[in-house]
């Protein structure tokens, strides 16, 4: 009973760890096309960028706001025994009397100078009034509703929303450029990975050439042709390849990591891609239209046009508007239709003389817009020759290609056909050994004329933005 207690609880515990480990497998068999589509919904980096694009957003909504003034409401609570504030109450509350300022005590005293009492005449105009000086302490609450509305700014507000919106659309060129670049960057891990695949096959085929000749140079040296340092020349150069072929490992894991990465999900395998990218079709008029770091020059071109009228703006006298009402009294919304008050007013204001200051910031601000308007010609110009640029290494790079291609053939002939004559006698170990080497230095160099070709293609795809979306 027991022993299938146990037996039991080791199922368990191996089934469970099965789970564990399936749900921390990544992606199987993930198809280039699926991870950008991945990419585009997951990467940490576009993300980020998107939440830039609703800050600025909100930041353009907010200028907009400005334009329709300011409603609110105050209410004040307050409780006083200073005079002039207990007054002040009573007068906003319209409550003040002739009492306040000390009419009984006049009138008291008034009737007992009538009287003949000379002392009573001189308080009338001695005494200060006591009511009025040493009021009793009051509650004050007054709700007032209050708006205030620019009416004229010369068009600064104006300016300041088109370039917040400017600025919005400039958050979604970013992101644009961003995406570009993540999709480079999955293409080219992509690409790299399939390439490695290929090499470590390559080497794989290497190593069991190697084998052979191994197998080649122990029969032969039962036979007597051949002596202990050939065997050991080859098993050394089998250890080398064998080194060779575990960095490739690494160097696929370490792709397979920056590719995870890029996707922000755990990828296992791919499905390798062992066709060359096709060179996208190449128009200068279609790049200066489409190419984003034009598309942000010429955005920023608009934005100092705007700068400029801001500063116009500021030569132009502003106005504005406010309207207020309310009602206080000393117990909180008392007889507030009877106690009301409102105000309404205009203010002009125009700066006469700033010590220039104005006259500098245009200026400057114009000054800034020539030096964009020529940023803008240089992007052009510029990012045209870099496509040109980049179309020559990448042809120089399928010449390279298919240079190495016929090498590498030649170069594996050679090594068989010294591989032949080793075993005739004609030829030494290390002189079939040379040949392999030759094989694999020619392999490696293919390889990375592929890769630097792959690069460039990519590169030339993301200066040209073929119109990806997120």
């Amino acid at each position: 009973m027991a022993i299938r207690r146990s037996l039991i609880v080791v199922f368990l515990l191996l089934f469970f760890n099965i789970e564990v480990v399936a749900t921390q497998e990544g992606i199987e068999n993930l198809s280039l096309e699926e991870a950008l589509g991945i990419m585009k919904q997951n990467n940490l980096e576009l993300k980020i960028s998107k939440f830039n694009e609703q800050i600025k957003e909100y930041e353009a909504k907010i200028a907009k706001g400005h334009k329709l003034g300011k409603a609110e409401v105050i209410v004040e609570d307050a409780y006083s025994n200073d005079a002039g504030n207990v007054f002040g109450f009573k007068l906003k509350s319209r409550e003040a009397t002739f009492g306040d300022f000390g009419a009984q005590e006049f009138m008291n005293n008034m009737g007992m100078a009538q009287q003949g009492d000379m002392a009573a005449a001189s308080r009338m105009y001695s005494d200060p009034p006591n009511r009025l000086n040493e009021p009793d302490p009051r509650n004050h609450f007054q709700t007032t509703f209050k708006y205030m509305v620019p009416l004229y700014t010369g068009g600064k507000l104006e300016q300041y929303q088109k370039i917040t919106n400017a600025l919005h659309k400039m958050s979604k060129l970013d992101t644009k450029k961003l995406l570009n670049e993540k999709i480079f960057q999955v293409k080219k891990t992509f690409y790299d990975i399939s390439l490695v695949e290929e090499y470590i096959t390559n080497l794989g085929q290497i190593i069991s050439n190697i084998d052979r000749l191994e197998e080649i140079v122990a029969s032969m040296r039962e036979e007597g042709y051949a002596k202990e340092i050939d065997q050991l020349e080859v098993q050394a150069r089998r250890a080398e390849a064998q080194s060779m072929l575990s960095q490739a490992e690494f160097n696929k894991q370490l792709a397979y990591q920056y590719l995870s990465f890029l996707l922000n999900q755990e990828v296992s395998t791919i499905q390798p891609i062992y066709t060359s990218p096709e060179l996208p079709n190449i128009d200068k008029d279609e790049i200066q239209a489409t190419n984003l770091d034009i598309q942000k020059a010429k955005l920023g071109l608009k934005i100092t046009d705007m700068a400029i009228k801001v500063q116009e703006a500021n030569f132009l006298p502003e106005v504005g508007a406010m309207a207020e009402y309310g009602s206080a009294d000393n117990t909180p919304l008392n007889k507030f239709f009877d106690k009301d008050f409102y105000t309404v007013g205009v203010q002009a204001k125009w700066n006469l003389f700033d010590g220039h200051i104005k006259d500098n910031n245009l200026q400057k601000a114009k000054i800034e817009n020539l030096k964009v308007r020529e940023q803008v010609n240089l992007a052009k110009e510029g990012i045209y020759l870099k496509v040109r640029k980049t179309l020559t290494q990448i042809k120089s790079k399928e010449a390279d290609v298919a240079s190495l291609e016929k090498q590498l053939e030649f170069a594996h002939k050679v090594y068989e056909t010294y591989e032949e004559q080793y075993k005739e006698g004609i030829k030494s170990i290390s002189d079939v050994l040379i040949k392999q080497s030759k094989e694999l230095e020619v392999l490696l160099k293919l390889l990375t004329a592929k890769n630097d070709r792959n690069t460039k293609v990519f590169e030339l795809e993301s200066i040209i933005n073929q119109g990806e979306e997120i």
